[in-house]
């Protein structure tokens, strides 16, 4: 039998999900795990696994469409299996000024899966089967921090058994106190958290389209999913090629040990992907680092679109980038994020839950800590790009929100006469989340010329 693809539930007061992009083709083939669709919830993008290894047919739900949590999306087919009529029908959109209903559960649960619906309105423990419960429980693990499977996005104990598994790969840190109960001197700081560097190439992944392909190099403590909501305001038939940095979403940890390093590194992925002329677009270091490519890759970059780029100034938000690569739950995670936008409001708690997902290998977090300190030493930023600014020949673009924490927006004053600056009012460090619509059309505009 086919195995059903669901759009998940990430929160309990999460009732549908907006599908932003497929990343498998219709008769494709994708591994169990591999990424399979990207969906939204409030400001939040999130990728989404393959539950199985098979073939992607009968897709129910397109870019755009928002569905009801629990409603299939598409169903995965093994290897030689006969495929025929999709076994539902495709789940209708749902409004999204209309309150959505829950899709209900299938009426034959496993036992497992029951628990009392009677709960108050408020109630904002995650919803889990009992079994998930004891174990998570015994196992240390914050149910807050996983995306249930089961009916209305219950966490059942497979996920929960998923969740440790990937933790107990992780080498625990090593101990700070000691074994006996009795008083002790006040003991010596942690030791740093011991990860081991990985091989391979940085992530990769593209949209299909015709012209000339768009570059996304994202920020510090980011990933590719990121772009998602920029991505959605942009023409679809723009092709994009998402480079995920080292020590970040599905690229191998990697030490650096300077901003030139971290540069070299993007560049050999760049020199292995980029086939042509390209348009190159850079979020926060990101920024930087696509402003550094382009002056050593003139020839290839047709334009350069930089959103709050650093390495314009000795000023950044030290603290909260630090705050953010060590945080290790939703709730030290948000009050950082908060600083990402104009307003403290901009980022709920749905989003850094949504966030603090990508972030639960403890490995990862301390890979980002080490690479903030070698960037960022004693929180300033310790390069200056503003030498290669003067040198870009490619038409250039900065976007810039006014009510940007994290780095000044009269940074942007560096920048020659020939660079168009676009001030944004009421945005903060994240324009391309906060407003990605306005950005969408400034971009569009510039690869245009």
């Amino acid at each position: 039998m086919p195995v059903e693809v669901i759009m998940p539930k990430v929160d309990m007061d999460m009732a549908s999900g907006k599908l932003a992009v497929w990343h498998v083709a219709e008769g494709e083939l994708v591994k169990k795990g591999a990424a399979l669709f990207d969906i939204e919830t409030d400001k939040a993008a999130m990728e989404v696994e393959a539950p199985a290894t098979g073939r992607l047919h009968h897709i129910l739900a397109h870019p755009g469409e928002t569905v009801a949590v629990g409603a299939p999306v598409a169903f995965l087919y093994a290897e030689g299996e006969a495929v025929g009529a999709s076994p539902v029908q495709a789940a209708p959109a749902v409004a999204a000024e209309a309150p959505v209903p829950v899709l209900e559960a299938a009426a034959a649960v496993a036992a497992e899966t029951a628990v009392p619906e009677a709960l108050p309105a408020d109630y904002s423990t995650p919803r889990a089967t009992p079994v998930a419960r004891r174990l998570a429980r015994e196992g240390g693990l914050d149910l807050g921090a996983l995306a249930g499977t089961g009916p209305r996005g219950r966490i059942q104990r497979a996920d929960v058994e998923a969740a440790l598994k990937r933790l107990a790969e992780v080498p625990e840190p090593p101990a700070i106190l000691p074994a006996s109960p009795a008083p002790q001197p006040a003991p010596e700081p942690a030791a740093p958290f011991v990860w081991t560097a990985q091989p391979g190439d940085l992530h990769v992944t593209t949209r299909k389209g015709t012209g000339t392909p768009l570059v996304l190099v994202h920020g510090f403590a980011a990933d590719a999913t990121g772009w998602t909501p920029l991505e959605r305001a942009l023409p679809r038939d723009l092709p994009l090629v998402r480079i995920d940095l080292p020590s970040h979403g599905r690229s191998p940890l990697r030490p650096v040990g300077s901003f030139a390093e971290l540069a070299k590194e993007l560049l050999r992925a760049f020199d292995r992907v980029a086939e042509g002329p390209v348009h190159l677009l850079g979020h926060s270091l990101g920024g930087a680092l696509a402003l550094a490519l382009a002056d050593v890759r003139p020839r290839q970059i047709r334009t350069l679109s930089l959103i709050a780029p650093a390495g314009l100034g000795p000023e950044i938000d030290g603290d909260a980038l630090n705050g953010i690569a060590r945080a290790s739950s939703a709730d030290s995670l948000a009050p950082w994020l908060k600083r990402l936008t104009a307003r403290p409001d901009g980022i709920s708690h749905d989003f850094a839950k949504a966030a603090m997902l990508a972030r639960l290998d403890p490995a990862l977090r301390a890979a980002q800590q080490d690479l903030a300190h070698a960037i960022f030493p004693d929180g300033v930023q310790a390069f200056d790009l503003t030498a290669a600014l003067e040198r870009v020949s490619a038409p250039t673009m900065m976007i810039w929100g006014r009510d940007d924490h994290i780095l000044p927006w009269k940074q942007a004053l560096a920048a020659p006469g020939e660079v168009a600056l676009h001030l944004m009012r009421g945005v903060g460090h994240i324009p391309h989340i906060e407003d990605p619509e306005a950005v969408a059309a400034l971009i569009g505009r510039h690869v245009r010329t």
